[in-house]
């Protein structure tokens, strides 16, 4: 039980901070909780986690496999290349197109949030390497094993730091109501530049190794 509690709380940080730093997910969150309010925003939330467990649970089933490839990651990295592309060409033609208006919530279905953020988690490539990565180094320190537990626990505690953070972008810019209308008009020129950055340091990951 000890090991599993660590395992959870050595995930659930590894998660967290890697979801902190603004990126196409939580700005998204933010962006759905302002646009249609806290609780569409959450629901998207939901779906981003539920498809980060899923990842991760493929991360945990392939990762002997990735690192004794080295060139399948090479080949998801070069896959991350054309979609940080496309969304940074997306994101800026979106905030081209985008006339400032009165901000009014939408009436979109939860259950619209909750497939756009399955979607959007399903297109982050670099999830599944990060986490098959965490799940090397914790089977070399001894924290888990290939045992249904271990397992359950891991991608628990992946999904639960992950929908922490998104969950706190969802509050904290549901809560700033005079600043709305100013982050709606901006925040695809916002996410457009986040994926440049993304862009731009894939390919030089690319070309380092």
């Amino acid at each position: 039980m000890t090991h599993l509690l660590l395992l959870f709380f050595a995930t659930y940080s590894a998660a967290f901070m890697a979801t902190v730093p603004p990126g196409l997910l939580n700005m998204n969150a933010a962006k759905t909780s302002v646009e249609r309010g806290k609780s569409d925003g959450i629901i998207f939330s939901m779906g981003v986690s539920t498809m980060i467990m899923v990842q991760a649970y493929v991360a945990v089933l392939i990762s002997k496999f990735l690192y004794r490839h080295p060139e399948v990651i090479d080949i998801l990295l070069k896959l991350a290349i054309a979609v940080f592309a496309f969304f940074a060409i997306y994101f800026y033609v979106s905030a081209k197109n985008n006339k400032p208006e009165k901000m009014r919530l939408s009436k979109v279905s939860r259950k619209n949030s909750f497939l756009k953020g399955l979607l959007l988690a399903a297109l982050n490539l670099l999830t599944i390497p990060y986490y098959s990565g965490l799940n090397a180094m914790w089977n070399a320190s001894g924290w888990i094993k290939f045992e249904l537990w271990d397992i359950l626990t891991f991608i628990v505690a992946a999904g639960a730091g992950t929908f922490t953070v998104l969950y706190l972008y969802t509050v904290y810019f549901n809560k700033l109501e005079n600043k709305t209308n100013a982050f709606s008009r901006n925040s695809n020129y916002i996410l457009s530049f986040l994926m440049l950055i993304l862009l731009v340091i894939t390919i030089i990951r690319i070309f380092y190794k």
